[in-house]
């Protein structure tokens, strides 16, 4: 009999203090939200099948207007581009450590609801799902693929593969889940390949309400000159990554106590710097207004 399709989930994420300098050897705290999730299902098949989502890679439209609307506002990334380059990187990273691969073949198919283009990190999401589906169809375990480095891996596929801005924060989080503190900093990172991330007691976090714009933008521009600058030594953006380290320490005190008003100021605190790097045009009219 033919063996059962299995399903993996991994859910959205939301950066509480210190985005983005987890990009730049900061520290940061962010939590997953149960809401807003995507799955990745595998089964075994005769021939190597990636299946497009119906919804998110449509190949059929009513006429023009339609196809018009849907590239209008859903744009020409769907997610089978995400499941091709995390095949493409997974058969990499194991031929590269001796990793034998039984000749099996699969087909794979993707399921979100997560808002696209919002900030919630969808694309490492969908990732994540099909590199754990590839993991356990080839029967593999930590010792191929470690916690502590398994973030990196999906962040490559993003990079690397697919040229997606980004950086470990969203990784991390999805991985550990719930409400993790991650510590980038560079001497630990180069020598260990990944950070030091903790979980905080998700009962620590208080009630959060989320809000996000109903026109979505690309997240994946959202970072603009700051990282030119700051491998150009920008002192100003130096000083604000510490800065952005520093308050996220005082966070996790804060949490920890269950401080929520100090959390709060430390959050507007946190924005404040993020809008003095990057700029209003960077962050964009609508999110501004939102916030």
């Amino acid at each position: 009999a033919q063996a059962a399709p299995v399903t993996h989930r991994s859910y959205a994420r939301v950066g509480l203090m210190g985005n983005p300098s987890d990009g730049f050897f900061g520290k940061t705290i962010a939590m997953t939200i149960g809401n807003f999730w995507a799955e990745a299902t595998i089964q075994p098949s005769e021939r190597l099948e990636l299946r497009p989502h119906p919804l998110n890679d449509p190949l059929s439209f009513g006429g023009l207007a339609d196809l018009h609307h849907i590239s209008t506002k859903e744009g020409y990334m769907g997610g089978l581009r995400l499941l091709q380059a995390t095949c493409k990187r997974f058969y990499q990273y194991c031929s590269n450590r001796g990793i034998a691969l039984a000749k099996r073949n699969f087909t794979l198919s993707y399921d979100t609801n997560i808002p696209r283009q919002v900030g919630l990190a969808g694309s490492s999401c969908i990732v994540l799902c099909v590199t754990k589906c590839l993991i356990g169809f080839h029967q593999l375990g930590q010792r191929h693929f470690p916690e502590a480095t398994l973030p990196g891996f999906v962040l490559s596929v993003e990079t690397d593969e697919l040229h997606i801005t980004g950086g470990l924060q969203d990784r991390v989080v999805q991985v550990y889940e719930g409400l993790v503190y991650m510590d980038f900093d560079r001497e630990h990172l180069e020598r260990e390949g990944h950070g030091r991330y903790e979980r905080l007691p998700l009962a620590a976090a208080p009630p959060l309400w989320l809000a996000y714009a109903p026109d979505p933008s690309d997240s994946g521009g959202i970072h603009s000159t700051v990282k030119e600058r700051w491998r150009n030594g920008d002192e100003e953006v130096a000083a604000g990554m510490r800065e952005l380290a520093d308050l996220t320490e005082q966070a996790r005190t804060a949490l920890l106590d269950g401080d929520h008003a100090s959390l709060a100021t430390l959050m507007d605190h946190n924005f404040a710097v993020r809008r003095r790097l990057f700029g209003d045009a960077c962050l964009g009219p609508t999110n501004l207004h939102m916030v």
